[in-house]
Parts: structure tokens; C-alpha cells; sequence
């Protein structure tokens, strides 16, 4: 039988070719990324501006097409009884992008794209705001801000909320370590080779979970291929920066071999301690390697692959007196094996099926110095296995349902700790969940619904339980086993006025089961100053999230506002107590609870075009964040400040562009925070002043692109409020960036 459907759905695939080209000059576009959104195929065009994707059911589809210096374009095309060629002309444009989708217009997040995300960031974009770190490349986009805790550990934070509520994957896969977990903790995916990062809120995102309360978060490798690529392409970066002596590079490459094609990737950065206005930061240095190989079978019927990936890193851990006067070294390493594959059903309702599976074993060890042997002592290593399964489906238009999809994921972790008390411990999490839409003329709506079970489990007990735990506002006498399930949902809808204006709303309800963290940890954790103390008591975390948001595009002009507030039934948090621990003095207890909490606020983004080649952009972002106070009784007695909540930021930048170059600067400024949890210190106002060129030009068969940045060019003393050692040093001073990636 699936013999036969195979064979059925061998003669239904069709292609879309074309080339690309300039609307003015008629000149062939080469190195062009085309992109058929639905189904997650893409194409780089050739050097004669010629493109090819295969394998593609009857349908409709969303084709966008991307290149350094034009207008992104989508289309729409249908591909009924013939293969489709197309060609496609490109507007030159200085703008550096477009609002293809408003906040919220999520559709299905589906193989390694995010479709119809609520951004994308790619091309130029992309390269000028390249960190060292996921967090430090999002960072200039509204509402976004990042955690950190040196120059290593750094995680996004969208509109005040981080952790366990952004969902951060590569290639639609969850990235497998404990970076939502503490401060000192760094995220696993590099994003120097990155083709795109996508973020996406709203019904999309119950695909992947039913926590993503902030968002989702993308960063597209194509490890798998999901298209043959008609020759060798790929990219090769060079990257170096003065604050810390950094240097990193990056190789990519995509072939084809018969029916097979195979993607490689190689890259590694290395830094030495940060330089600030007030000195440098010791033991901030990083050294990581992320290298992947992957191998995909295209046929006629679909794809099937496999990758394989090492994530190795070490960096330091800045001392803190009130936690390691030396600080502590992290020594990191991460495998990774994926496996995907897709089938083209050639059916009246089912459009394709997809099944991916991924394996990570990750471990790193926190070292607290030598022994007198000169010998590293380990003061706590974290181990996390952790194995995903899911299997989607997509199906055509049914009735007045357009292009949804359902699906089955699950995950099991399991989790040990050694150096503490936290007893090893282990979760698995199954859901399910669909995701629909529809149109109603200028009317899109949107839905989304998700079932989730999990269950964690632990059979021992801690080793500081009875001065640690009991400490705390734990009454429990063992560690326990939980169950979790609740139904989440999400709905969406947006209005084209017309004219360019659009205006829409989401809701989400969303559910969080406690993690394996917040329910058992017990005991020091040096690299982060704290004493941390799990509740197994803990109720899961239910939240109400609702937005208003508005949009207006034409050719000169891209603005965005919105205006949201998230309720938390019960918002879980490591509160600070201010009560050195009982064990070790040195500590401060940081006891996980639950409570009432609201964060609410408000974002604003433009990019106007002033003249041919000047482009002026801004954005304004605020969040509010607190929690409700009861006393012993039960009674509210009020609200408190949540901490670490960004203060109020306005960014603005001016550009100019012609002919290949671009050249601009950015102005920051971020108000005092003085809205501080307890124990929290304060942050002052800053202002900061970057700039920022590019320049790209072709050579036979190669696109070359220069990108040249100072950040902080005035080397302006400031301090991150998200920073775990704000406290004690500034963020860093005066930097000179030098990027250079070559398109072949």
C-alpha cells in the first residue's frame, strides 16, 4: 500500500524554475535565496541567475525571494497539472526589510522554517548586527534584550520574558541543553552560519509547545536539505572584533551527489578577556566549535535525511566575592543526531506527512580551580539526554479551512547533577495539536489548539534536603512524582483596511509544566552565586497573553506598533530571599515559587525611506513587569517589581545606500530601571552610539560582502540590567567588528 501511494505521489510532483533578474537593468540576479514557505524548500539561484525546486505537490504556495540590495518579493503561485516557470524581476531598494508578515501571523511552523514568521532576519541585517551570541545578534530588534553573564552565556529575552518561555530551536528542532536554566549557561546554537533567523509568536507557535508565551525562535542551517541543489554553493565567513581579540570563521557548504544532496558546515570562535571602560573583565574569554554534516535522499516522493553535529565549548565565568572570588570555568560539549524525512501524499485532503526525530547528550562541567595536584576540580557538571519525536501532517484546502496542519510531538529527558543535591531525575512530555486557518476576503483568522501530558519523576532524595530545602518554603518530606496535562490554545485575526494598513489581535492561553530545575535543584551552584532550592510542590504555570497590534507598509514606509499584556495565573520564579544559606554562608538562597504576576506593555518599529538612498528607522519598546504580594493569610497586600524586567529603550538609526555600499549609525538609549525586585539593584540611563558599513560586489562566480562595525564608539560606562554581574562590571567598551563572508 505505501508502495503504491509513493508511485501515486511520484506522478503528482511538480517543479518550480525560473530566473531572477532586475526589473531596471534586465541584468541576471545570482546568489538570490528563494524560499517556497509551506513546504520549506529553497533554492540559491546560479550565477546566471537560474533557479530550481523539485518535488512539490499540487497546491498553493507562497514563494518569497530574497537578495542583498532589493525589495523581498512574495508571491503566490498554483501548481495544479504542469511544473511552473517563472520570472522574477527585483526592485532595487534601500530598505533593509519588509514587513511580509505582522506580529502574530503565524501559520505552520513546520521542517526547518518557521512559515509566514513574524521576522526574519537574513542579508544584510543579519551580518550588521552578528554577535557572538544568538542574544547579541537579536538584540536590536523591538522588544528584544538578552541575559547574560559575560561574553559566553547570553539568551534571548522577548518583552521581559526569557527562560523556559522562549522556545529556541534550530531547524524547527529544540536545541537540547540547560540554557534556560541559569544565568551562567550559554545557549548551543552559533548563529555566524546561519541562513535566517525567524521569530514567530501566536497560534504557530503550539506547534512546537504550548510555553512559548514570548515567542519562538528559529535559527535556519538547512542541515537536512530538502532540495537537490543543481550545483556545489555555499558561503565562507571571516570575523574579528578588538574588545576581546576575537576571531571566528565559518565554512558552509551544500552539493549534490546523484540524488543526494549533502550540506557541511564548519565554524569556531575564539575571545580573550573583555575590555570595558573601567578595565577588562577577567576570566570572560570563549572558545566554541559547532560542526555539522548532513545527508539528504531526493526523490520524487520526498526527501529523507540524517545529520550529525558536535557543539564544543569552554569559557569563563567572571568571579563574584559573594560567589567565587576566582571565578569558574565551563567546560561544554554537545552531539546532536537528527533524522528527517518527508512524504507527498497524493490524496484529496493530506498534502504531506513529515516525522523528524533528534538525540542530544549534553554535558559541561563548571570548574572551581586546582587541587593541590594541579588536577581541575569539578564543582558541578551537568548531564541532560534528551530525544524528541514528531510527526506533522499538512493538508490542502478543506472547506473553509485553508492549508492547516496536526501533529504528534514527545520528548524525553533525562537529567543528572552531580556536585549537589538535586537527585537525578527524569520528564517525559507528550502533546498533540492542531492549527488552522482561514480567509474571509480583507479577514484572516487563525487557531490553534494543544493537548499536553507530562510527567517527571525522581525516586531519591537530596543531599542538603533537610538544611537546604526545608529552609525553604518546601513542606514536602520527599521528592516527589508529578503529573501535568492541561489544553492550550490560541487565536489569531487580522484585517486588511487597505491603503497598506493592516490591524489584528492574538490571544494565547498557555501552559508550562515546572521543569526538572524548578522542581528538585538543591544545592550550590557557584558559577551562577546562588543556592538554589527546588519546590516539588510547585503548581504548573498558566498565563493569559493578549496583544493589539497595527501595521502599515508601501514602498517608502514599514511601521509596526503593539500594544500587549501577559497574565500569569501562577508565574514560576528563583526568588532571591536575601537568607544566606544555612550550608554555605557564601550563598544566597534562591528558592523556586509561583504567584500571580503581570507583564504588560508596549512596541513600536518604523523604516521610512527618506530619498533614493538615505533610509531612517526607530523603534520603542517598554515592559512592566510585577507580582502579587499575599501575606500568610492568603491576602493580597499589593504588587512588587519582578526582577530582571528591561527598562524602556529607543533605538533609531539613519543609512545611506547606493550602488552596493551602505553606511549608517545607531543611537541606543535605555532608561534608568529603577522598578527592581527584592534584592534587586537599580541600573542608570545610558545612550550609546554605534556605526556601521557594508559593501558587496561580484567577481566571475563569486558575491563578496564586506561588513565594518563600531559598537559603543564613545566607550560609554553602562550596565545591562538582565546582566547576572551588573553589579560589579559594565558591559563592554569601544568595539571594532570586521566581517567578511564570501557567496559561492
Amino acid at each position: 500500500m505505501m508502495l503504491s501511494n509513493l508511485s501515486l505521489a511520484q506522478s503528482s510532483s511538480f517543479s518550480i524554475s525560473g530566473t531572477i533578474s532586475d526589473n531596471e537593468t534586465n541584468e541576471t540576479i545570482p546568489f538570490a535565496y528563494i524560499h517556497l514557505e509551506e513546504l520549506n524548500r529553497t533554492a540559491v539561484s546560479n550565477i546566471d541567475g537560474v533557479f530550481q525546486i523539485k518535488n512539490i505537490p499540487s497546491g498553493t504556495y507562497t514563494l518569497t525571494t530574497h537578495r542583498i540590495g532589493y525589495r523581498t518579493q512574495s508571491q503566490k503561485v498554483l501548481l495544479s497539472d504542469n511544473d511552473i516557470e517563472l520570472d522574477i524581476k527585483l526592485n532595487v531598494s534601500v530598505l533593509s526589510s519588509e514587513a511580509i508578515e505582522v506580529v502574530g501571523k503565524g501559520e505552520n511552523l513546520t521542517g526547518s522554517g518557521l512559515e509566514h514568521a513574524s521576522k526574519n532576519i537574513f542579508g544584510s541585517d543579519l551580518r550588521r548586527n552578528l554577535g557572538s551570541t544568538l542574544s547579541e545578534t537579536l538584540t536590536n530588534l523591538p522588544g528584544f534584550d538578552q541575559r547574560s553573564n559575560g561574553a559566553a552565556p547570553g539568551r534571548p529575552v522577548i518583552r521581559g520574558l526569557g527562560d523556559e518561555r522562549v522556545m529556541i530551536l534550530q531547524d524547527g528542532i529544540n536545541s537540547g541543553d540547560v540554557s534556560s536554566q541559569s544565568a551562567d549557561h550559554s545557549v548551543t546554537i552559533d548563529p555566524v552560519s546561519a541562513t535566517e533567523i525567524e521569530v514567530a509568536r501566536g497560534p504557530a507557535a503550539l506547534a512546537y509547545g504550548s510555553n512559548a508565551i514570548g515567542g519562538v525562535i528559529n535559527v535556519v542551517k538547512n542541515q537536512v536539505q530538502t532540495t537537490l541543489p543543481s550545483q556545489l554553493t555555499g558561503t565562507l565567513s571571516l570575523n574579528g572584533q578588538t574588545v576581546n581579540t576575537g576571531l571566528s570563521s565559518a565554512l558552509n557548504l551544500s552539493f549534490p551527489v546523484g540524488s543526494f544532496a549533502i550540506q557541511a558546515d564548519i565554524n569556531g570562535r575564539y575571545g580573550l578577556n573583555t575590555d570595558t571602560p573601567k578595565g577588562e573583565i577577567r576570566n570572560s574569554f570563549y572558545e566554541t566549535t559547532n560542526d555539522a554534516i548532513g545527508i539528504s535522499w531526493i526523490r520524487p516522493w520526498g526527501y529523507t535525511g540524517v545529520s550529525s553535529s558536535i557543539y564544543f565549548s569552554n569559557y569563563g565565568i567572571p568571579p563574584d566575592p559573594n560567589g567565587h572570588p576566582d571565578g569558574v570555568d565551563i567546560q561544554l560539549r554537545k552531539y546532536q543526531y537528527d533524522t528527517r524525512s518527508e512524504v507527498l501524499i497524493n490524496k484529496s485532503f493530506l498534502k504531506v506527512i513529515e516525522f523528524d526525530a533528534s538525540f542530544k547528550d549534553y554535558n559541561h562541567k563548571e570548574i572551581e580551580g586546582e587541587n593541590d595536584n594541579g588536577e581541575p576540580v569539578v564543582g558541578t557538571e551537568f548531564d541532560l539526554l534528551t530525544t524528541n519525536f514528531n510527526i506533522r501532517a499538512k493538508h490542502n484546502n478543506f472547506g473553509v479551512l485553508n492549508n492547516g496542519s496536526f501533529g504528534i510531538s514527545a520528548e524525553f529527558e533525562d537529567y543528572v547533577v552531580i556536585g549537589a543535591g538535586t537527585p537525578p531525575s527524569n520528564n517525559f512530555k507528550i502533546g498533540a495539536y492542531i492549527i488552522e486557518e482561514s480567509d474571509f476576503g480583507a479577514l484572516h483568522l487563525e487557531a490553534g489548539a494543544r493537548f499536553d501530558y507530562s510527567k517527571t519523576s525522581t525516586n531519591e532524595r537530596g543531599l542538603f534536603y533537610e538544611i537546604g530545602a526545608r529552609n525553604g518554603s518546601v513542606d514536602s518530606t520527599f521528592y516527589k512524582n508529578r503529573n501535568f496535562s492541561a489544553l492550550s490554545g490560541s487565536f489569531s485575526v487580522i484585517y486588511d483596511l487597505g491603503k497598506g494598513f493592516s490591524i489584528g489581535s492574538t490571544v494565547l492561553r498557555s501552559f508550562r509544566a515546572p521543569s526538572l530545575e524548578e522542581l528538585y535543584s538543591e544545592g550550590p551552584h557557584l558559577a551562577s552565586y546562588s543556592f538554589e532550592i527546588g519546590n516539588p510542590d510547585l503548581e504548573p504555570e498558566r498565563a493569559w497573553a493578549k496583544e493589539i497590534f497595527i501595521g502599515y507598509q508601501n514602498r517608502i514606509v514599514n511601521a509596526n506598533a503593539a500594544v500587549f499584556h501577559n497574565g500569569f495565573d501562577n508565574y514560576l520564579y528563583a526568588r532571591n530571599t536575601g537568607q544566606p544559606n544555612i550550608q554555605r554562608a557564601d550563598l544566597l538562597n534562591y528558592q523556586f515559587e509561583g504567584t500571580e504576576a503581570q507583564l504588560f506593555g508596549f512596541e513600536t518599529s518604523a523604516e521610512v525611506q527618506l530619498s533614493e538612498t538615505l533610509v531612517t528607522d526607530f523603534s520603542v519598546s517598554y515592559t512592566i513587569g510585577q507580582l502579587d504580594i499575599t501575606d500568610e493569610n492568603g491576602g493580597n497586600k499589593g504588587t512588587r517589581p519582578l526582577p530582571q524586567i528591561p527598562p524602556f529603550k529607543a533605538k533609531a538609526s539613519i543609512k545611506y545606500a547606493k550602488d552596493g555600499f551602505e553606511a549608517g549609525t545607531r543611537f541606543t538609549f535605555a532608561a534608568e530601571q529603577d522598578r527592581t525586585g527584592e534584592f534587586e539593584n537599580p541600573t542608570d540611563s545610558y545612550f550609546l552610539t554605534d556605526l556601521f558599513a557594508q559593501y558587496r560586489f561580484n567577481t566571475k562566480k563569486l558575491l563578496h560582502t564586506i561588513s565594518f562595525n563600531v559598537n559603543n564608539l564613545l566607550n560609554e560606562e553602562y550596565y545591562n540590567h538582565l546582566s547576572r554581574i551588573k553589579d560589579l562590571r559594565p558591559e563592554p567598551g569601544r568595539n571594532f567588528t570586521i566581517l567578511y563572508r564570501i557567496y559561492f
